[in-house]
């Protein structure tokens, strides 16, 4: 096994990585990780440790090309560096992904090799779950290294930091429900789920209990059954587009990412949606969409922000997981939002952009810190 600590060489792929960011500066590292005897292909991207280690999960998707594959750890990196940083933790942003269909070829050699690489990082990054991974994936690939969290109670872990996510959802969505119509709760409205797997599930659970009326959909047919079960009275439509269709006060994409392209906001505009708030993750498909939000007057909860439930569940394994201080932490989420919405009342410009100052000027902050010389300790 080989560890290369490099670049993709495609064109134009170098610009990227260390070229500039919103923030004003490229990836810090990308590893290219290959298992000959494991099939192993994986990327590690850490975007930044301004904060502190790289923290982020592992997804494990059959991409196209790797080309893909890159362009996904990069975007996803970057995104967790921002939410950790308006999280509140001392952790920097990264993320990994595992190229392959986890169905297929996910196995306990391969998410051993895996564990290696992130191991030779020493501490630089440090894993955990996303999707296609569980969390009895991080307590195999923990077998390889101490620098992984989402393992198992049985392990000291977290356990499955969908729950979390899911309630940080619903606090951004109870501040997104303040500020559109003056009261923190989703009461009498109508609210889409599009997308009703790890997350999606325990969402939809939440908006129930709170006197939502709930509409879902999913290309999973056993995702929608279990639902189903749980709550026969959440409305199930065919697909995306039939969600968006509907007179919908709040859309929730809770799947994969670029859910928010220009012909998604032009749907949710004609039906008259006020608030976009979900748990997906870069849901913006390209710059100016949220500018395309506002204009329509489409308030959007931006999506790191919303959906940091889940990180700050397993970065309290690092000092020792207590279930009931991360949950603390993450209904912090609801006063994070609203403090966003009114910076970007205040200064005139989309949630997205005032959520983005606010985590890099913790960044830059928290990072000049370290222009502060602190004497080495002494050893004993």
């Amino acid at each position: 096994m080989t560890d290369v600590h490099t670049t993709h060489t495609a064109p134009g792929v170098l610009s990227r990585v260390f070229g500039t960011d919103r923030d004003g500066e490229g990836h810090e590292q990308v590893v290219l990780c290959h298992d000959r005897s494991s099939g192993l292909k994986a990327i590690i991207a850490i975007h930044s440790t301004a904060l502190g280690p790289a923290l982020g999960g592992t997804r494990f998707f059959p991409y196209g090309t790797e080309e893909e594959a890159l362009q996904d750890a990069l975007n996803l990196s970057r995104g967790m560096s921002y939410k950790n940083a308006l999280a509140g933790l001392d952790l920097g942003g990264g993320k990994a992904v595992i190229i392959g269909d986890p169905e297929k070829v996910k196995n306990e050699a391969l998410l051993r090799a895996y564990g290696r690489f992130v191991q030779s990082l020493r501490g630089r990054y440090i894993t955990a779950c996303d999707v296609g991974t569980y969390v009895r994936d991080m307590d195999v690939v923990a077998r390889e290294t101490e620098f992984v969290t989402g393992r198992s109670p049985e392990h000291g872990g977290a356990g499955d930091s969908s729950i979390l996510t899911a309630f940080g959802v619903f606090q951004g969505m109870r501040a997104s429900a303040r500020a559109r119509w003056g009261r923190p709760t989703l009461r009498g409205k109508r609210v889409g789920v599009a997308g009703v797997g790890k997350v999606g599930h325990h969402l939809v659970g939440h908006l129930v209990a709170d006197g939502a009326t709930v509409v879902v959909t999913d290309v999973s047919e056993a995702a929608v059954n279990r639902v189903r079960a749980t709550h026969p009275e959440v409305e199930v439509v065919a697909d995306a587009g039939a969600l968006l269709a509907s007179a919908l006060d709040v859309y929730a994409p809770c799947a994969l990412g670029g859910a928010l392209t220009d012909d998604t906001v032009a749907a949710l505009g004609a039906a008259g949606t006020a608030v976009v708030c979900g748990a997906a993750n870069n849901q913006l498909s390209h710059p100016g969409v949220e500018k395309d939000l506002a204009d329509r007057g489409i308030l959007y909860a931006p999506d790191y922000l919303v959906n940091s439930g889940g990180v700050i569940q397993v970065a309290d394994e690092i000092e020792g997981f207590n279930f009931d201080r991360a949950k603390t932490k993450a209904t912090g989420i609801f006063d994070t939002a609203l403090e966003i919405f009114t910076r970007a009342a205040a200064d005139g410009v989309p949630p997205a952009v005032a959520a983005d100052r606010l985590a890099e000027k913790r960044m830059r902050e928290i990072s000049a810190l370290r222009s502060v010389l602190l004497p080495k300790a002494r050893r004993g």
